[in-house]
């Protein structure tokens, strides 16, 4: 057997601090049952209701005949993951649930990290003379190409000695040569659902295909010449979080400006050993130059998406992430390979001292440039002050510190909105469906208040449970904090008779609904049977003077049937009954009274009728039944809490879980599956929940809000020689030449992840800092104050799955709107993208006169061919007739693209571009898309 629970944990819990290492083998675990079998070992009593049964990993399946993982889950949020050696333990502890196949993934070596692969690489593959005909196989990252074209040959029946090339296509158009078979699947840029095809060389030494569509890193036209910079990106997977970025960077006239001029190439840092030997810049310049070249309608990021991977392992693969983050470590990488300076050195820093603030934050520049010179220096970083305070002898310290973008918060609501079902004790009424308003920082016993002004039942007869795969994961105390429920969970609110908090009359019980299946076990020859959950689960309180088999058996017909006397809620099948009529069918039991000839019923079946003869004869108001009964509606058993294991009746426990075990045969006649599930949606549901608005400059205001410093990040006071909670207040000093501000819409807590839909509302134009600048401007050198919109990087979506794309509103958009044949759609775009809605990242540059703008140097011009001659300074804009604070001009305004996923979801981008002004493009004639 097992060994003690205390072993249990202590075994396991040393095998997870393992060392991952590139071969071996960690397995899938659902997080469920793995909190439950830690709930229960922790408890320590070996008899208790929280024994977590068979492995159950049925969630993590996207079903039951593949057994195939499903898409975008989250480890320590779906699943764990254990080393080989801790899952074979667990195994012979407690076995797997309905013969499941394991979850087996393997440690892979990847650039910059080792890790498990848990989502390995599914590629199609075929041969290009019967393209139809495909088959399947799994490869991870780190597998050579050549390991492709060696399952190609054994799955498809190729000759080691036929001459053969492949080809990987990720639309139906295109396909891109794999020359290097040596090159990783990583770097190949291979992702799930692309197609491998092998072409075979014909005997005459020929080629079958003689001039095959080529995928390029760009999407190239002969004949195309469009305006720089008007150029899509093309999604590898789900990589619309790093187009994003890439989009707000180039539409940054200053540093697009400074990659068309190549002025990298004399800056480029190889030794730096913060950075990246030049490389993330290299592969920058190549997508910009492109991008700029005029001669693509849009480009493919292979290479810079596998430099990104290399250096970041966060970024390998294929999955979703925050635009921001990419953002900020691509910032951080250019800087790095860009660093003038070749050797940092050892800077001690200062406090301020009492000395006057221009002085310190003087000095405090001055020694950042000394160790940091770039062009993202120059571009993107200010200063901010920070004040920190001493809560016990007042000891005032001042920092000034360098950013490169402003990260600010959101105005966080202090309701939150919480749907839960509500279950009463009419077994004729189904489930009603509420939306709850309640604190965000309450208790339990605010959602039964809530709940109670809703329904006028007492809060204090409410049980709160969380309900999932028709059983109990979790029943809460009144005291417990609401943070502990995720927005996900399916939240039943039970109502009981009694009182749930009272003691020693009344106790609640948990009622699980079980289908019992009788086999025969060949291999010991005797009879045995399989049970599976159904229904939904209910919590009924039970005097405890009457917990018999038999008392439970009436209060359980009771709560399961109606109370009308045209239905028989005898719970036994009657050959004279003529109560059974068309009435409600509540809770889904329906007694038909078909007349019952079970003359051959086995003894179990015969025992468990008899048992309940008197329970049905004490049944008020109801036909009393003869010895002609021949079976219950169904049986009860004493289980644990995952309703998998049983136990006896008479143990004790603090929460007691009962299932209800029904027969096939009775299930089928006697309980409408389907009726039980369906729910009432109460009108609260219909009211639509209001969404904040707030203003930018409100979030700005709640950056430079003095707070207090949280337990886990104290300040060491040198005053008092301890950690304290201090005062901190961040102001801003000076501002960059182009500034990014991050909306911090993901919040994170110990038990729940959400992204806050605060409306924010931002100017397109005239962003005005002065009001929150400590210094102020006193020359026309100095960088402005005041700011233009030039992108908006909006997130869509929650936080396991969203879409990124980049915008920006101007005239080409407004040209466009009045052009295409929906501009009711068009409006709703608008309205959604909401010049602000779901702003996630915006970039701002200066306000400039117009006569005052200057052009970075394009490749071609549009429908051109590119000049042969050094970079013009000259203006490339006349001044306008009535000079305008507008955005630097290098832009147009906004472009359409759509983009084919694999899974043939379509996609809108909108992405913002400058290279010309509106009035440059409207000379061109340059038609809008007819895209919608």
């Amino acid at each position: 057997g097992p060994p003690g629970l205390e072993t249990q944990w202590r075994e396991i819990d040393n095998l997870n601090q393992q060392q991952l290492r590139a071969g071996d083998s960690w397995y899938l675990l659902d997080k469920r049952w793995y909190d439950q079998w830690k709930e229960y070992v922790h408890a320590g009593d070996q008899n208790s209701s929280s024994y977590p049964g068979k492995i159950d990993n049925t969630e993590l399946y996207e079903d039951l005949e593949s057994y195939h993982l499903k898409e975008r889950l989250s480890e320590n949020e779906d699943f764990v993951l254990v080393p080989a050696e801790a899952w074979h333990k667990l195994l012979s502890w407690y076995d797997m649930m309905d013969d499941q196949p394991p979850l087996e993934r393997k440690v892979v070596d990847l650039p910059s990290t080792v890790k498990v692969e848990v989502y390995p690489v599914e590629i199609y593959l075929c041969l290009s003379s019967n393209m139809e005909s495909t088959v399947s196989a799994c490869f991870s990252r780190a597998d050579k190409i050549h390991a492709i074209h060696q399952k190609i040959r054994q799955h498809l029946n190729v000759s080691e000695t036929a001459e053969s090339r492949l080809w990987m296509r990720s639309t139906d158009t295109s396909s891109e040569r794999l020359r290097n078979l040596n090159m990783t699947v990583l770097d190949a840029c291979l992702s799930s659902g692309m197609t491998v095809i092998m072409e075979i060389r014909n005997a005459d030494g020929t080629w079958p295909t003689s001039r095959p569509q080529i995928m390029r890193n760009s999407a190239d036209e002969d004949s195309y010449r469009g305006p720089p910079g008007v150029c899509g990106l093309t999604n590898l997977g789900n990589t619309c979080f790093m187009n994003s970025a890439l989009q707000c960077l180039s539409n940054t006239p200053p540093l697009t400006e400074y990659f068309l001029r190549n002025s990298y190439l004399e800056e480029l840092n190889f030794t730096n050993p913060l950075g990246m030997k030049g490389e993330i810049a290299e592969a920058y310049a190549d997508v910009i130059k492109q991008m700029w070249s005029g001669r693509h309608y849009s480009v493919v990021p292979r290479v810079f998406k596998t430099k990104v991977g290399h250096f970041a392992s966060q970024f390998l693969g294929y999955q979703q992430h925050d635009s921001q983050e990419l953002l900020s470590f691509l910032l951080d990488g250019l800087h790095e390979d860009l660093n003038r300076v070749k050797k940092k050195e050892y800077i001690e820093l200062r406090d301020a001292d009492g000395r006057p603030d221009q002085e310190v934050a003087e000095e405090a520049w001055r020694n950042h440039l000394r160790r940091n010179d770039s062009v993202i220096v120059d571009t993107f970083h200010g200063l901010f002050k920070s004040t920190l305070v001493c809560p016990e002898c007042n000891k005032v310290s001042v920092t000034f510190d360098p950013f490169c973008y402003l990260s600010v918060p959101l105005p966080v609501s202090k309701e939150r909105v919480m749907e839960v079902f509500y279950v009463s004790l009419d077994p004729t009424a189904k489930p009603t469906q509420y939306r709850l308003i309640v604190p965000k920082a309450g208790r339990v016993i605010d959602l039964c208040t809530a709940l109670s002004q809703a329904t006028g039942v007492p809060p204090n007869q409410m049980a709160v449970a969380d309900v999932f795969n028709h059983r109990f994961y979790r029943i809460y105390q009144a005291d417990e904090s609401l943070s502990c429920i995720l927005d996900r969970d399916d939240i039943f609110l039970l109502l009981v008779s009694g009182c749930v908090d009272q003691e020693g009359e009344e106790v609640v019980m948990a009622i699980y609904m079980r289908e019992r299946s009788h086999y025969r076990d060949y291999g010991s020859g005797s009879n045995s049977y399989s049970t599976s959950l159904f229904g939904h689960p209910l919590l009924i309180s039970v005097p405890r003077a009457q917990c018999t088999r038999e008392d439970l058996y009436q209060l359980l017909l009771k709560r399961l049937a109606s109370t009308e006397e045209g239905q028989s809620a005898s719970g036994s099948t009657d050959t004279n009954s003529q109560d059974a009529t068309d009435g409600d069918q509540s809770a889904g039991v329906e007694p038909s009274g078909k007349e019952e000839e079970d003359e051959d019923e086995d003894e179990e079946e015969e025992e468990e009728a008899a048992s309940c003869a008197q329970a049905n004869k004490r049944l008020p108001g109801r036909r009393r039944y003869t010895e002609r009964q021949k079976k219950a509606l169904f049986t009860i058993q004493a289980v644990n809490s995952n309703g998998t294991t049983e136990r006896g009746m008479g143990e004790a426990d603090a929460q007691p879980y009962i299932a209800i075990d029904w027969d096939p045969d009775m299930k089928k006649k006697y309980y409408n599956e389907n009726e039980a599930e369906k729910y009432i949606k109460h009108q609260s549901m219909d009211v639509p929940h209001q969404q904040i608005t707030v203003q930018l400059q409100e979030c700005i205001e709640l950056f430079t809000t003095v707070e207090t410093l949280e337990e886990e990040n104290p300040w060491y006071c040198p005053t008092c020689k301890k950690h304290q909670l201090a005062t901190k207040k961040l102001d801003l000093w000076s501002l960059p030449e182009v500034l990014i501000i991050h909306l911090k819409r993901f919040s994170y807590t110990k038990y729940s992840r959400e992204k806050l839909d605060t409306i924010v509302e931002f100017p397109l134009r005239d962003l005005d800092f002065s009001g929150f600048l400590l210094k102020k401007t006193v020359n026309s050198t100095e960088p402005p104050c005041r700011y233009d919109l030039i992108s908006v990087s909006n997130h869509y979506g929650g936080l396991r799955d969203g879409h990124c794309i980049l915008g920006k509103h101007d005239i080409l958009f407004k040209n466009m709107k009045k052009k295409l044949a929906k501009p009711k759609l068009l409006n709703g775009i608008v309205n959604a993208i909401g010049l602000s809605v779901t702003g996630h990242c915006n970039v701002y540059s200066p306000s400039i006169p117009v006569d005052q703008c200057r052009l970075p140097p394009v490749l071609p011009a549009p429908r051109q061919d590119p000049p042969a001659q050094r970079p013009s300074t000259r203006p490339l804009l006349q001044p306008a007739r009535e000079p305008r604070l507008i955005p630097d001009p290098r832009w147009h305004g906004w472009s359409l693209f759509l983009c084919q996923h694999g899974d043939g979801l379509i996609s809108v981008h909108f992405c913002y571009l400058f290279s010309h002004t509106a009035d440059h493009l409207n000379q061109q004639k340059l038609e809008p898309p007819p895209l919608l």
